[in-house]
This record gives C-alpha cells, sequence and structure tokens, in this order.
C-alpha cells in the first residue's frame, strides 16, 4: 500500500510541473506572436527605429545628353624621314624626343660627291653654252654672205640646225645642272613637319640607302593631336544632326574616368559604318598644349550632342527597381519615407531624368535605401546632399 501511494503523489506531482511548464511556454510565446503581428501591420515595429539615410532633391535643371566611346589617341601627322640619296651620314643633328619645327636641320649626308657632279653639271653647261655662243655667230656670218651670193642656202640652213642643236644641248645641261643642285639638297635632311621625333634609327657614321625603308627618325605632330572612337551605329543620325548645328565638344578622359584629359572638338565622321562590329569611328581634334594626350594613349572620350533643359533630376543612386518597376523613396516633412513609382528617360554615373513620378523639389533617399520601408521612419544624416549632383562639365 505504501508503494501504491508514493507511486500516486509522484505521478500528480509530474502532471503538476508539466502543466506548470505548458501555461509558462504558452504566455511567454504570447508577446513575440503579437510582435510579429505588429510587424506585418504597416511597419509599425519599423517606427520604433529611425533609419538612417542619406537624402538628395528631385530638382529642375539642364541634362547634357553624351556620347561615350573608348578611343586611342594618334598624331595629327606622322612621318617617317628616310634618305632620298646614298651616301654616310656625318652628323645627327637632333636629340632623341625633342621637339622640332619643320626645316630644322636632322641629318647631314657627306655632300663632296654630289657637289663634283653639280660642279661637272655646271661646266659642261658653260662649254655647250660656247658653242652655241660660236654656231650663233657663224649663222650670222652665213646669213650675211648669203645676201651677197657668197654662201648657199643650204649652208646657210646647216648651221641653223647646229644653232638649234647646241641651244637644245645648253637646255640640257641647266636640266642637268637644276638635278644636280638638288641632288646636293638632300643630303641636308630637314624636318618636314612640327613635332616630336622618336628613337634614332640610325647613328652617325653609317651608309643610308634611298631604298631603304627603316629610315632616320619618325616625326609625329602631337600639337595639335587627334583620337579616333567607335560609337554605336544608332547614333550617327544624331551625331550627323548635331554636327550640322555647329561644332561638338569633346572630352578626353583617363581610361577609368578618374581624370579629366583634354577638351576639342568633333572634326571627321567616318564615310562607313563598321558592318561587323555595327559601330561608326569618328575623329577628334585636340590642341593638347600640355602633351596630356600622347599618341598610342588609350581613352574614354565624352562626346556632348544636345541638352534636355529644365529636365527634372534626381541623383542616380537614388533610382530603386522593384517588381513592378522603377521607384524612389520620398521623405515628406515629418520623415517619413514613402514609395514613389517614376519613369525615366535618360541616366547617366550622376544623374537621372524622370519624366514621371515626381514634381520637383522632394527629398528622396540617395543611401541607406536597403533598411527603409514604406511608412517607415528615417533620420536624415547631416552629409545629405541638398540638389541632384552636377553633371561633369564639357
Amino acid at each position: 500500500m505504501a508503494s501504491r501511494a508514493s507511486v500516486a503523489v509522484l505521478s500528480i506531482a509530474a502532471l503538476g510541473v508539466a502543466g506548470g511548464g505548458w501555461y509558462y511556454c504558452r504566455h511567454r510565446a504570447e508577446p513575440a506572436a503579437n510582435s510579429a503581428g505588429q510587424n506585418a501591420k504597416g511597419g509599425q515595429a519599423a517606427n520604433s527605429a529611425p533609419v538612417p539615410v542619406t537624402l538628395g532633391s528631385a530638382t529642375r535643371g539642364d541634362f547634357k545628353i553624351f556620347i561615350e566611346g573608348l578611343g586611342n589617341v594618334q598624331a595629327l601627322n606622322n612621318v617617317t624621314v628616310r634618305t632620298r640619296v646614298d651616301g654616310q651620314i656625318t652628323k645627327v643633328a637632333f636629340t632623341e624626343g625633342q621637339i622640332v619645327k619643320e626645316g630644322d636641320l636632322l641629318a647631314q649626308i657627306d655632300p663632296g660627291p654630289f657637289q663634283s657632279l653639280l660642279d661637272q653639271a655646271k661646266a659642261k653647261q658653260t662649254q655647250d653654252e660656247a658653242l652655241l655662243a660660236n654656231a650663233k655667230l657663224d649663222l650670222q656670218r652665213y646669213s650675211k654672205l648669203g645676201t651677197e651670193d657668197f654662201a648657199t642656202r643650204q649652208q646657210i640652213d646647216t648651221q641653223q640646225s647646229s644653232v638649234a642643236q647646241a641651244t637644245a644641248q645648253v637646255a640640257s645641261d641647266k636640266a642637268a645642272v637644276d638635278n644636280a643642285q638638288i641632288q646636293l639638297g638632300y643630303t641636308t635632311i630637314k624636318a618636314p613637319l612640327t613635332g616630336r621625333v622618336g628613337f634614332r634609327l640610325v647613328d652617325q657614321g653609317n651608309i643610308v640607302n634611298a631604298s631603304s625603308q627603316s629610315g632616320i627618325v619618325s616625326i609625329q605632330q602631337t600639337q595639335p593631336i587627334s583620337v579616333v572612337f567607335a560609337t554605336p551605329e544608332a547614333d550617327v543620325t544624331r551625331v550627323n544632326r548635331a554636327m550640322s548645328a555647329g561644332k561638338l565638344p569633346v572630352t578626353a578622359l583617363s581610361a577609368d574616368k578618374s581624370e579629366t584629359l583634354s577638351t576639342g572638338e568633333l572634326t571627321t565622321i567616318n564615310n562607313e559604318v563598321d558592318v561587323a562590329s555595327g559601330t561608326i569611328r569618328l575623329k577628334a581634334t585636340f590642341a593638347n598644349a600640355d602633351d596630356a594626350l600622347w599618341p598610342g594613349l588609350s581613352v574614354v572620350v565624352r562626346l556632348l550632342v544636345g541638352t534636355d533643359n529644365n529636365a527634372l533630376l534626381v541623383p542616380s543612386d537614388a533610382i530603386q527597381h522593384g517588381p513592378a518597376g522603377l521607384y524612389v523613396y520620398v521623405v515628406d516633412d515629418q520623415n517619413i519615407a514613402h514609395v514613389k513609382p517614376v519613369k525615366v528617360s535618360r541616366s547617366d554615373d550622376t544623374n537621372t531624368v524622370v519624366t514621371d513620378g515626381l514634381q520637383g523639389g522632394e527629398r528622396v533617399v540617395v543611401g541607406g535605401q536597403y533598411r527603409v520601408v514604406d511608412g517607415g521612419p528615417v533620420s536624415v544624416n547631416t552629409a545629405s546632399a541638398g540638389a541632384a549632383a552636377t553633371q561633369p562639365e564639357n
């Protein structure tokens, strides 16, 4: 009997403990369930903790329409200086990398052999001029004798022929002298244009030949300088229309767009579209007075083709993508965030043009959106922008 009573007491105690545990768990779970229900009703839980955000503004302004493309810097003119006569180089008059002007001496070829040929040509011309003078005197004598019947007509005609032959020979000698003078002039090699010389391709003392393709030095005209870049064929009509209205400014940026290198203008559109790539090549010219652009350098080219005047601009960071489309968070006077669906037309790294959804003057969230909920409170960071960021100048 005692053992049965003990078992009964233990059973009752166990039921009491189990019931107490069920009651404790039930009443502890009720606040959590109520809290979860509040989170599902209009973001009430979020209202208790404002989300720190950075703000910008929807403002009216001019949106510049740019076309960007990857370009390559090219010298406006590139010349490989070669000799036009054979001979030994006796002097190299330039320093590698220096700027030379048109007409500056670059190199000198031994002029001795060419001077000798010129002297020979001049001597031959002098000799034949003397023969011509004598032939003309003989013709005068024969003509005078012919009037007195002391010379026949045949003698006079023969002498006239001799004068004509001597005249032609003198003319040939003059051409030979001119040619020899030109050949002698080729021994002095001068810069054909103003530009920067490259590495020296031949040293003093070497024999050079007119048939050689290696040349003496290359000269690249870098002031001004050109940049050739490509843009999609869809832009051809817009570029042509913009060019017909006036000059188009162009900006050359470093490959990472971190630095503006130079500004210039569009000068040429290629006469055909590259069918393989679907692009059109364009050429811009830059003064390049500071040598910021160097032949062969890769740059990003930004071409201004128009301006969207009085557009509604918001910082591009404010535009969010959702299942229903694009939207922004607009913050009211009570620092409550509201979702506003928007439509946009153009965008760049700085600003986006909004065509529908905003009126202008609204404060929009540009940083911290990942924690913001519709209807939830926000706290504004002191670093918030007061307006849409300014587009880069061209």
